[in-house]
């Protein structure tokens, strides 16, 4: 990829294009990669300027021009053709709403047609000025890549006198994807000034490191989480796949030729364990874990939801390897497109596309509680790997949840739980989990140890959502059954059976 940037940038300098943004916030990286390109190219000298140092790189006129912009673009507009430059300037879009310096500009690029010169101006997140859209040529940086983080981390680690394992550097190269050079030597030198060298431990600075750079997104967030799979009851089938894909994220995996995994939509009624499984997945996996709020992407400016859209998709492809987790995707995508203009519409056919499409190690895991409000397409093969569906647990799997969180709030504790689990047929992983909240709480009231007698009577005032909204789980059943989704158990509890007349 970047290969490909330097080849443009070479072809827009040869060609004479005369003003170039280069749109990153790498001012460094920038200068060093324009530098380079000189070197190239041959002929050419690289010039720099910002608004306190004034112009730089050039003999008998270092600090030219130190706060005033005008006086280095007269400068350059007065420059020979005996000495091409690059002109590299920092910060100067800070100006170019002053009608003078857009005029100016404006100026120079029909004069730059006819000499060797090409100005650049660097930044990040910007929008023009209008009268400029015409004379500025578009060049956006790539966040490094994959083998250049390696040769980075390779390099750090053996200037530092140590050595990295090669599973330890590509755990630590596939961390690091996503942030900016400047940010992975960051990591790198605060890793040396802890432990004195690189190793795994490092994989916490930089989720870290990433946590920081995602503070100011207003549709993402960075997601803390230490569940586990093991904090999950039940869903064998779920994690075995689960466990399969993420071999598939390994350089073994792309030598043998694995597309890398898209991700996977969780169906099932509300508390069977959805949010918990995207927590897990991205913890046990070792990934930061993005949460999409799909509501915060419709603005109120037209054209502006598409815009905040693929911003957020560049945000999460430049955050990989991740999980992205789309929470209850049927409430933002489900909805009457008429009533709001098209533009559910428009946005999603972007972040589908994009599924589609897409080529990041960014692992979708979408939820939804009604799987009727989904649109068809959303469904389609080829958007996810599979979807799930997550039934009420089976008897075993009521057990091995109410085991669970009798020993995480009472260490040591064994209670005979056949009973409750007899009691308790239509509960959710969460409504179970409140029955042993609320049979501690009887217990506590009379401070007296947790008993089976406490769940039994917590369990028998408890009213289900299997009772409540027994109209949708029916229809999620009927969904479910005729094979559009894959069961997250190998077993299957009664309450989502069906029953003889009812495939009729």
């Amino acid at each position: 990829m970047l290969e490909l940037w330097r080849d443009q940038l070479d072809l827009l300098v040869r060609a004479g294009t005369p003003l170039i943004w280069i749109r990153s916030p790498e001012e460094e990286r920038v200068e060093a990669l324009l530098q380079q390109a000189v070197s190239r190219l041959g002929n050419r000298r690289l010039a720099t300027w910002n608004f306190i140092d004034g112009l730089g790189g050039v003999l008998n006129s270092e600090g030219l021009g130190a706060r005033q912009p005008m006086v280095v673009l007269q400068w350059l507009q007065e420059l020979e053709a005996s000495q091409p430059t690059l002109l590299l300037l920092k910060d100067f879009h800070r100006f170019c709403d002053d009608p003078g310096i857009a005029r100016m500009l404006r100026n120079l690029t029909s004069r730059l047609r006819e000499r060797p010169h090409t100005l650049v101006l660097s930044t990040g997140a910007w929008t023009p000025p209008a009268e400029l859209d015409e004379s500025l040529t578009l060049l956006d940086l790539p966040l490094p890549r994959e083998n250049e983080i390696q040769s980075l981390l390779q390099s750090i680690a053996q200037a530092s006198g140590s050595s990295l394992d090669a599973d330890v550097l590509e755990e630590l190269t596939h961390a690091c994807s996503g942030l900016t050079e400047a940010r992975v030597r960051h990591v790198a030198a605060r890793a040396l000034a802890q432990r004195g060298a690189l190793s795994r431990d490092d994989l916490t600075d930089v989720l870290e490191e990433k946590r920081r750079s995602l503070a100011r997104s207003e549709v993402l967030e960075f997601c803390h989480t230490d569940a586990d799979p093991a904090d999950i009851g039940g869903l064998d089938a779920l994690k075995h796949w689960l466990n399969q894909r993420h071999q598939a994220f390994s350089d073994e995996a792309r030598s043998f030729g694995l597309p890398l995994p898209r991700g996977v939509l969780l169906v099932g009624p509300q508390g069977t364990g959805k949010s918990l499984t995207a927590r897990a997945v991205a913890h046990s996996w070792s990934m930061p874990l993005l949460r999409l709020d799909v509501g915060r992407l419709f603005a109120g400016l037209v054209g502006a939801s598409e815009a905040r859209t693929r911003e957020t998709i560049e945000r999460a492809e430049a955050m990989a390897p991740c999980v992205l987790w789309i929470d209850e995707i049927d409430k933002g995508f489900g909805g009457d497109a008429r009533s709001d203009g098209g533009t559910s519409q428009r946005v999603l056919a972007t972040v589908l596309t994009w599924m589609a499409e897409k080529r990041s190690a960014v692992f979708v895991v979408a939820t939804a509680n009604a799987v009727d409000r989904l649109p068809a397409e959303l469904l389609r093969k080829g958007r996810f790997d599979e979807i799930f569906l997550l039934d009420l647990p089976a008897p075993a799997e009521r057990e091995s949840i109410l085991s669970l969180h009798v020993a995480r709030r009472r260490p040591g504790l064994s209670l005979p739980l056949s009973s409750v689990v007899g009691r308790t047929e239509g509960y959710s992983g969460a409504e179970l989990e409140q029955t042993v909240i609320e049979g501690m709480h009887l217990a506590f009231a009379e401070r007296r140890e947790l008993s089976e007698s406490d769940l039994i009577r917590a369990a028998s005032q408890l009213v289900p959502l299997s009772r409540t909204a027994r109209e949708q789980l029916d229809a999620l059943k009927h969904w479910a059954s005729s094979g559009r989704a894959r069961a997250a158990s190998s077993t299957t509890p009664e309450s989502f059976r069906i029953a003889p007349d009812e495939e009729a």
